[in-house]
């Protein structure tokens, strides 16, 4: 069994044990385990404030994303993966929980591509403190008409009062996320969401679908909101994509929206270059803006 050992700035005064860290995880660029973890490793300062205290789930491709993968849910059993609390879910077993670098680099050595979370944290369990909107273009859209969807759904979302941030997807598309104040239920965010896209559908049909399934999107984008649901996930700020070139989901202003070459503008060797040149988190004011929800839900209520 090979194993190399690297250090990090992200894991002080520790070395880390990769085993295979030479097997090819992605054929079409020649992307292998350690990439990954290294990938992982250097991204962990950054992605640690998305992860603590937020239930999360896993993508994991142990032979490469050319080969089975699996979605993992739970830790229980798993060498290396720690749990949220148990009484957060009474009934159902833990998810499961990133506090620390470390837990990020164990759970890429134990396979993992892909970081998916909930849509709240362990502070209020059952009440949403985002929301996600997936633009997810259909065959025959363009890249430009994604960076356009972008724009007009943040344009409906001032329109209601809510301000938005952008990230790449890692894959096709785009995501917006709406930080909320943790006062509404899932099933109310849900809800509006499903109203802001069915509104979008109805207004724009030529751009934007509300159902899913191909044939509803040719030519158009289905904006997900069922991401929005109790116990449902997105993939998380600076996850790695199981995807041929491995591209990762990063966030960036939206003055940067024209200089996208596409939701996979980096992937996990180009993304930690851009990290390195950033002098302020592009989210920085995500933190410090949670939203009420509640005029929202009435100004866009007559419209529905």
């Amino acid at each position: 069994m090979e194993a190399r050992r690297f250090g990090s700035p992200a894991i002080a005064h520790a070395a880390v044990r990769v085993t295979h860290g030479s097997r090819v995880i992605d054929p079409s660029t020649g992307l292998t385990k350690l990439d990954l973890v290294r990938y992982y490793a250097q991204a962990a300062p950054w992605a640690l404030p998305h992860l603590q205290g937020r239930p999360a789930y896993i993508r994991r491709a142990p032979l490469g994303i050319h080969a089975p993968m699996r979605f993992v849910q739970h830790p229980t059993g798993i060498r290396g993966l720690k749990g949220t609390d148990p009484t957060l879910w009474p009934g159902h077993e833990p998810a499961i929980a990133f506090e620390t670098a470390e837990d990020l680099v164990a759970a890429a050595q134990f396979g993992m591509i892909e970081l998916h979370t909930w849509n709240s944290t362990s502070r209020a369990i059952t009440l949403s403190d985002r929301i996600v909107f997936d633009l997810d273009p259909g065959e025959g859209v363009a890249w430009e008409q994604v960076q356009e969807g972008a724009l007009l759904v943040r344009a409906l979302l001032q329109e209601l009062g809510l301000q938005s941030w952008l990230k790449t997807t890692g894959g096709k598309g785009l995501h917006l996320f709406v930080p909320l104040r943790p006062e509404r239920d899932y099933e109310t965010v849900r809800g509006f969401s499903e109203a802001v896209v069915a509104h979008m559908a109805r207004t724009i049909p030529q751009r934007f679908a509300a159902r899913l399934g191909p044939r509803n999107r040719v030519g158009r984008i289905f904006i997900d909101y069922l991401r929005n649901g109790w116990v449902q996930s997105t993939a998380e700020a600076f996850s790695a994509r199981a995807r041929p070139g491995l591209g990762v989901s990063l966030p960036v202003r939206w003055e940067e929206l024209d200089a996208l070459a596409g939701g996979d503008h980096w992937n996990i060797v180009s993304g930690p270059e851009r990290l390195a040149g950033l002098k302020k988190d592009p989210w920085a004011d995500y933190w410090k803006k949670p939203q009420r929800l509640g005029p929202a839900l009435d100004l866009l209520r007559p419209a529905t």
